[in-house]
């Protein structure tokens, strides 16, 4: 393989100060769609060129359907269909409310992915706590727990462990990391609850919501429109785990067909279509439900994507410098460029470089357990770090910005997440 210039990470490193300045000093410029399709044109075309012509052409295009395509879909999917269920709260966001439902995506995003656990629930939180001052907290614990954190359990929860699973690692072996789960759950949930409880009874303005008692209203009750669409959501669910090169091993033939190559996908396009021709109008409309997030998770994820494609090469001809042989070794490194870089491949390419070692325990997946473990929470945790560490981060930003909550920039969530999960994280390595 051609060896990659480090010249060829500049178009990431601009790409990622792009996503992180353009709102701050370009605001109205950066809002349109449209402007952000002309941009990741601009710097995604000449990286293009450039790899091409240094005969990287191939792994680029690799990226782009095999990655990409797979990556939007999936997220258009379940954006579709989670935008079809309406899940009508009616109760006060009360700090017990909000942490309940919290813990409810928690528990789901190991089981329908932390991508449908996200889009499922995000809309009747921001729609519970519509009328609360302060819900940005609300936001960031519901990034860390549910588009992340949650997902650790099984395969299913994240893309990064589901690419574990094909390199050998048994579905049942994930749940080794219950007692990670646990912790983090009872750190970040307890710490969310005692912040919001300050919020909510010293911070939050009287007389906000005049029809309703805060202190004496703190019923949970839910009423479902569109929940046909809970079919088509097991049947994403079930697309994902049995619709892959390790079921039907044709899938993973050189020479095989498109639609062979390309039929979770093609399942997926379908469910996409049987939702919104099964979904009543009025229940998208009562969720408020627009393309405008998916449009800009699909337009900022090309960019993304192309200028990536050398970072990730780079790192998978140059892995074996990092000197890598403990698992919080393997633990902070994976999750650093996790963070930065889509999480999956990054978590193959920690694991590559960790089946060169000898194993001094149990080897899964030809790994050492403890070392497998680390990448494997490396991957999941630290892709809460940053809004593009994973796929549903940017998704549920743009939702809840769709929704008039004022999202930290770039940096300041990267401070949030440094401050407030970092440490958390640091806990659980060391002491479980």
């Amino acid at each position: 393989m051609q060896v990659v210039s480090v010249w060829l990470l500049v178009p990431f490193v601009v790409m990622l100060l792009s996503i992180a300045l353009a709102p701050l000093f370009a605001e109205k410029w950066w809002e349109s769609n449209v402007n952000k399709l002309w941009y990741v044109v601009i710097i995604s075309v000449p990286t293009a060129i450039a790899l091409m012509a240094c005969g990287l052409g191939g792994q680029l295009w690799h990226q782009m359907v095999y990655d990409y395509i797979p990556f939007i879909v999936l997220l258009t999917a379940l954006f579709v269909v989670t935008g079809g269920i309406r899940l009508h709260c009616t109760s006060v966001a009360t700090p017990a409310v909000n942490t309940t439902m919290l813990f409810l995506g928690y528990a789901l995003a190991s089981f329908v992915g932390t991508t449908g656990a996200a889009m499922l629930l995000i809309r009747p939180l921001l729609e519970m706590n519509r009328d609360r001052e302060h819900k940005v907290h609300t936001v960031f614990v519901f990034i860390a727990l549910v588009a992340n954190c949650g997902g650790i359990l099984t395969p299913l929860g994240d893309p990064p462990l589901f690419l574990l699973y094909l390199r050998g690692a048994p579905f049942s072996w994930f749940m080794e990391m219950y007692p990670q789960w646990v912790v983090v759950g009872v750190l970040l949930l307890t710490g969310y609850y005692i912040y919001d409880s300050w919020r909510f009874h010293h911070c939050e303005a009287i007389g906000v919501r005049p029809h309703h008692h805060y202190d004496d209203e703190t019923g949970f009750t839910i009423n479902i429109r569109g929940a046909k669409n809970f079919i088509f959501l097991a049947g994403i669910v079930l697309c994902v785990a049995l619709i892959n090169p390790s079921t039907i091993p044709a899938m993973g033939e050189h020479d095989a067909p498109v639609y062979i190559k390309f039929l979770r996908e093609i399942a997926l396009v379908v469910i996409i279509l049987l939702s919104l021709r099964f979904t009543k109008k009025k229940v998208r409309e009562d969720n408020h439900f627009s393309w405008e997030p998916i449009a800009e998770v699909a337009i900022i994820f090309v960019g993304i994507f192309v200028t990536m494609t050398p970072a990730l090469l780079y790192l998978n001809q140059n892995a074996q410098m990092f000197g890598l042989t403990t698992p919080r070794e393997f633990f902070y490194c994976s999750g650093l460029l996790s963070s930065f870089l889509d999480n999956a491949p990054t978590a193959v390419a920690f694991h590559t470089v960790a089946s060169a070692l000898p194993a001094t325990g149990t080897v899964v997946a030809g790994v050492d357990t403890a070392i497998l473990r680390a990448i494997s929470m490396g991957a999941v945790y630290f892709g809460s770090m940053t809004y593009i560490g994973n796929g549903p981060n940017f998704m549920v930003k743009a939702i809840a910005e769709q929704e008039s909550v004022k999202m930290p920039s770039f940096f300041g969530y990267i401070a949030l997440s440094v401050t407030l999960l970092l440490p958390v994280y640091a806990v659980v390595e060391y002491f479980v």
